[in-house]
């Protein structure tokens, strides 16, 4: 393949991938959003492989089919509840190929002018400085959501002066291996101190804030990729990465501001995993009131307007199919129907969206937290289902809270809320919820799914 078809292909994959992140930002379009990026993955695949400075064709073809059946296989089995692990461990492949790329770029360096020798060994540097902190913070990450390790935060004396020393010998062996042509003992030295950097990033931050981590992660995996761009010289490997670091890192900035975080205190370890409640926050009291399945279906029967608030709970136990029929037979009654989506319920942003889209919920009742916050102070009846830190009111009564001013659903405004709960453990951030002994809240226990269709049935 010619060099002008090869550019040529890149820019119709440049502008195929551009138009891909556009389709993901809706809901409708998300679909075609994820073909139009497959196309552009084929197209920036078939014009590498077939170009005039590829080389060992029969080795990547190999490898190729290798990954593609290990890929296909891993997507095959893999459940909604675990996709955030799926995608932290894809992450560490990105930061490990960063690593490889690095190395190999520094060993077999391209031909280059003299003047040109510095900016590369910069190039080099970084990009495996990225990758090897990309590589090992997925992983750890990976481990967290997939229970291998514990969601518990990692608390090292000092920590944070640990980081910022990383970060500054790190970029004094910058300059030693800029200023000594490409020292080989400082690039090892600081590719150990990057490793051990990724773990300790990552390990210090808790449970809670493991979804905005994921985002983070997809935002350094990105800059890892567009660093092996230049230093491979490949123009679309620039863009591609350009495009995910920069949308990972707007994700992240979107996640944390749904959560009322900031992101260096994320990165500089969260509240997630053991959160202690401070000495003035107030621990809920009073009586919960229990209600059956039964009497749900018959609440359900004589109101008027309903919102459906999921959260990661109906995600873990399969709910949203008897949840979809639920919504469907009240609409069929005349009864106004919606759901709430919180930006971080469930585990990633659209977690939800995807799975109530997977149970055909039209879309055009599916909104976001900003769009029906107001609505509840005038609806009969509010199902939060497996939800728990997102509709905490702590968050907006209680200021010595350690969720406070997390912006969250105001369910307790309506006029009767349903919480299905396998028990009265707390959320995701570890604090307790006064929701559940509110006088107008009500809790159907057990697992979702089957309350839920015991529901379905009755109704």
């Amino acid at each position: 393949m010619s060099q002008g078809l090869v550019t040529t292909a890149y820019i119709v994959a440049a502008i195929l991938f551009i138009l891909s992140l556009a389709g993901l930002s809706q809901q409708q379009t998300a679909k075609k959003g994820c073909y139009t990026g497959m196309a552009g993955m084929a197209i920036a695949l078939v014009a590498t492989v077939f170009s005039q400075d590829a080389h060992g064709l029969g080795w990547v073809i190999i490898a190729m089919l290798i990954g593609a059946i290990i890929g296909i296989q891993r997507a095959k089995k893999v459940e909604m509840t675990q996709m955030p692990e799926l995608i932290a461990m894809l992450h560490s492949f990105v930061g490990l190929a960063a690593v490889l790329v690095g190395f190999n770029s520094y060993i077999y360096p391209m031909d280059i002018d003299a003047d040109m020798q510095s900016i590369h060994l910069v190039e080099v540097f970084i990009g495996i400085f990225i990758g090897a902190v990309t590589f090992t913070g997925s992983l750890v990450a990976w481990a967290k959501l997939n229970g291998k390790m514990s969601g518990k935060p990692l608390q090292l004396p000092n920590k944070h002066l640990l980081n910022i020393t990383a970060l500054v010998v790190s970029f004094l062996l910058l300059l030693w291996f800029v200023g000594a042509g490409g020292s080989i003992f400082a690039l090892l030295l600081m590719t150990l101190i990057a490793l051990a950097f990724g773990y300790h990033l990552v390990a210090s931050i808790g449970g809670a804030d493991m979804p905005v981590v994921i985002s983070m992660l997809n935002s350094y995996s990105g800059w890892a990729a567009a660093a092996a761009g230049f230093m491979l010289g490949n123009d679309l490997l620039i863009v591609t990465g350009a495009l995910v670091g920069s949308s990972g890192a707007i994700l992240s900035y979107i996640m944390c501001r749904a959560m009322n975080r900031q992101f260096l205190s994320v990165i500089s370890g969260g509240f997630g995993g053991g959160v202690k409640p401070s000495s003035t926050h107030t621990q809920p009291q009073g009586q919960v009131a229990e209600i059956t399945p039964a009497q749900v279906a018959e609440t359900l029967k004589q109101a008027e307007s309903v919102i459906i608030t999921p959260g990661y709970g109906m995600a873990v136990a399969h709910a949203q199919n008897a949840v979809a029929d639920i919504a469907a037979k009240l609409r069929a009654q005349g009864v106004k129907v919606r759901f709430a989506i919180h930006p971080v319920a469930g585990r990633l942003p659209g977690h939800m969206n995807v799975l109530l889209a997977e149970a055909r919920v039209p879309y055009d009742i599916v909104l976001e937290m900003d769009e029906i916050n107001d609505d509840f102070k005038h609806t009969d009846v509010v199902l939060v289902i497996g939800a728990n830190d997102t509709v905490n009111p702590s968050a907006a009564n209680d200021p010595a809270s350690p969720i406070a001013g997390m912006p969250v659903l105001h369910v307790w405004e309506a006029k009767e809320v349903i919480v299905f709960k396998r028990s009265m453990q707390a959320g995701y951030a570890g604090v307790d919820n006064p929701l559940f002994f509110m006088d107008n809240v009500r809790m159907c226990f057990g697992d979702a799914k089957n309350t839920l269709e015991a529901v379905d049935k009755d109704l």
